[in-house]
């Protein structure tokens, strides 16, 4: 067995509680497939427990990265030290509020939590049936899909502050925007969101999902590792678009290239690395500018 760090060896001393693995790839968490380890990664069932992970690392004077399904997420190849706390199928569960109203969980994957509210009879979820990744991560950036948006129903946001202080935003105050909210501005960790929702008919709204999912499977890379669309969408344009028109569809950079089936996409080929991917980015955003005058800004996270 390897010998453990000194940090792995006191993060176990003060949560003995807490199911941890230490030197846990982040290629196994992330849809790109691509990371080195983690130093420790922890895995919260419950708010109390999350905050005493909060509470105890800042001892250790360690501030947690947090990923969801990691769907949006470039992980250095090196690696993370110190820890990650990973959110999905964690901090689990939906319950219906009222007639209208659902509370999910930030672990909860966007697509259970349609499917939920397509169950209820509850309709306004649908677009987020095929977007990959949480609760958390989607209304940490106002994931969007199909002209809908996470602001569009989510009513308010319970938030975990990093010294385990929960509080709850409302829809204005989450500031959400163009793949953004507060939380980027303000740290703070999603742990559940209420969304308002109208009422329908479970198999309408079943049939629309289905027909979400053929869309986004015709004309999406979904059998290969990405991490969904690589570039925000360009005011007065799209990212796609402008890809494809300067030439770079199909561009490769070591083991990563955009997509041949969807300009917008950045995949890996089976063995690229998070320099390669970041290589690529850069290359196609330079290419992009110089032939438009427009800077393509990467949607992907990278870490």
């Amino acid at each position: 067995m390897t010998e453990l760090t000194e940090f792995q060896r006191k993060i176990a001393e003060i949560l003995p509680e807490t199911a941890l693995r230490f030197e846990e790839p982040l290629a196994k968490h992330t849809s790109f497939r691509i990371g080195g380890c983690a130093e420790v990664m922890a895995f919260p069932r419950k708010r109390e427990e999350l905050a005493d992970i909060l509470k105890k690392s800042a001892l250790l004077d360690c501030k947690p990265v947090i990923l969801g399904a990691g769907t949006n997420v470039l992980a250095p190849d090196e690696g993370v030290r110190g820890m990650v706390v990973c959110l999905k199928d964690c901090l689990d569960g939906m319950e219906q509020l009222d007639d209208t109203h659902i509370r999910v969980m930030a672990g909860v994957t966007m697509a259970r939590a349609a499917v939920f509210a397509a169950n209820l009879g509850l309709s306004g979820m649908e677009f987020a049936h095929g977007i990959p990744g949480t609760v958390g991560g989607g209304v940490y950036m106002n994931a969007g899909a199909y002209g809908g948006e996470i602001r569009q129903i989510c009513q308010s946001v319970e938030v975990m502050d990093f010294d385990g202080t929960l509080r709850r935003l409302s829809n204005p105050e989450m500031q959400f925007s163009y793949r953004h909210s507060i939380l980027e501005d303000r740290p703070g960790i999603v742990v559940s969101a209420d969304f308002a929702l109208e009422p329908g008919e479970s198999q309408a709204i079943r049939a629309k999902m289905k027909e979400l999912i053929g869309k986004r499977t015709a004309s999406q890379p979904l059998d290969m590792p990405s991490a969904g669309s690589a570039f925000k969408r360009p005011a007065g344009g799209y990212a796609a678009a402008l890809i494809e028109q300067a030439g770079m569809k199909g561009y490769r950079c070591g083991g990563a290239a955009i997509s041949e089936k969807h300009a917008g996409f950045a995949v890996n080929l089976g063995n690229a690395t998070a320099a390669d991917v970041k290589n690529l980015l850069r290359q196609v955003s330079d290419r992009v500018f110089d032939r438009t005058g427009i800077r393509l800004e990467p949607e992907v996270r990278i870490w």
